[in-house]
Formats: C-alpha cells, structure tokens, sequence
C-alpha cells in the first residue's frame, strides 16, 4: 500500500511540474512574439510547410467527408421527408463542430507531429545547443516561428475543409440522390449564421492552432536528444494535442451557449 501510495504521488507531482514547464515554455513563447526581430522569413517558410503542404491532404477530406455525410444525411432525412433540409443540417454540422474539429485532428497528424519531429531532430544534433552559444534564444528562433505558422494555418485550413466538404455535400445530394439544387443552396444560407456560426468556427480553430503550436514545440524542444526520444515525443504530440482539441472544443461550445 505505501509502494502505491509513493507511485501515485510520483505521478501526480510530475504531471503538475510538467504543467508547469509547459506554461513557463508558452510565456516564453508568448513574449518571443513580440521581441525583435521577427523571424519574418522563418514564419513563411513554417507557413508553407504548415499550411500549404497540407491543402492536398484537407481538401480531399473534407471532399470525402462531405460525401459521406451528405449520404447519410439524406437517407435519415427522406425517412421523415425532411429532404429539403439537408443544405441546413450540413452546413451547421460543419461550420459548428465537424469541420474544426477534424480539421484539428488532420493537420495535428500531418504537419504538428513533423514539427515535433523537426525541433526534436533539432536538439538530438545539439543544433539547440549551437543556437545557445551564439546567444541566440532557441524559442525565439526555432519554436515561436512554427507556433505561429500552425495559428495562423488552422484557421484558413478549417475554411477550406468545410467548403470542400459542403462540395462533396451538394454532389451526392443534388446529383446523387435527386435533391434540387437550389433548395440546398436556400437551406444553407438560411441556416448558417455568420456571427454565430462562422465565428464560433473560427474561433475554435484559431484556439486548437495555438494549442498545437504549443504542444507541438514544447514537446520537441524538451525530448530526450536521441532518436528515440524523438519518437516518443511526436507520438505524445498526436495524443496530447488531440485531447486538448477535443477538450477545448467542449469548453469553447459550452461557453458560446451552442
């Protein structure tokens, strides 16, 4: 009993100082923002490889997406013949929750795990250290630019998966199933709302980007400078970072009053 007693205090007073390094890592990182001098080139190169790179990947999904819910949306609307509202049921579905949220998980997987990857290779080849005795503040240098670049890119990815998803909607509704166009069109204008249904999109992504931004620099900056350190860092960033969606997507909701 006291051996589990030990073990469970053990664990609870690492995950509280593991709390508290990451806070200390995202002040640093928070004040890198505004120190000169601003790392403008770096945070374009982290955009493209953020952002652009992952266009193909959030496109197609969201295309996918779209088709399977605009599938089983309408054969569980005809059952009530409740066809018409399809635009309606898609497009809040979407703005709302699923579009933020799997596009959350999406660009977690491919672009916050390779940042990890790449900061962790970074200090595992003590570039970290070389940073360091050139006076050089790595946080400054290394983490803040791709921090930044993920913020920045979640929003614009998020707008893009659900257009491409309401496009993947519309085909197998309209072409697909027989459902008149324009009634798709009228449902979704007449049920999607900018300042509470765009807005709440846009916030939650722009706060699951920062999320990932920090979790992912924060768990390739302090990885054990080996390889497999690296690995169990990138590992832990998917994981992490996708709880932290998932959990700030429920706060985010509860707060705005659904």
């Amino acid at each position: 009993m006291i051996d589990w007693i030990r073990s469970l205090g053990a664990s609870a007073t690492s995950s509280v100082e593991g709390l508290g390094q990451l806070a200390v890592f995202g002040g640093e990182l928070t004040t890198s923002l505004v120190k000169p001098p601003s790392r403008f080139g770096f945070f374009l190169r982290a955009l493209y490889d953020a952002g652009v790179l992952s266009v193909a990947l959030i496109a197609l999904s969201g295309f996918t997406v779209g088709m399977v819910l605009g599938l089983q949306l309408y054969t569980t609307l005809s059952r009530f013949g409740a066809e018409e509202g399809l635009g309606a049921v898609v497009g809040l579905s979407l703005v709302r929750e699923l579009g933020p949220v799997v596009c959350g998980l999406l660009v977690t997987g491919r672009a916050g795990s390779a940042v990890t990857a790449e900061v962790g290779s970074m200090k595992a080849t003590e570039q970290l250290d070389g940073l360091r005795m050139m006076a050089i503040n790595p946080i400054h240098f290394v983490a803040m630019p791709r921090a930044l670049a993920l913020a920045v890119a979640m929003p614009l990815l998020n707008a893009l998966f659900i257009v491409f998803a309401i496009a993947g909607a519309f085909v197998i509704g309209v072409s697909n199933q027989g459902l008149d166009g324009g009634v798709y069109i009228a449902g979704l204008e007449s049920a999607v709302r900018f300042a509470d249904d765009v807005g709440q999109s846009l916030l939650k992504s722009l706060v699951f980007g920062m999320l990932l931004g920090l979790v992912a620099t924060y768990k390739g900056y302090s990885c054990s400078p080996n390889a497999a350190g690296v690995a169990r860092a990138t590992t832990s960033t998917v994981v992490t970072a996708s709880v932290a969606i998932l959990l700030s997507d429920y706060i985010i909701t509860a707060l705005w009053g659904v």
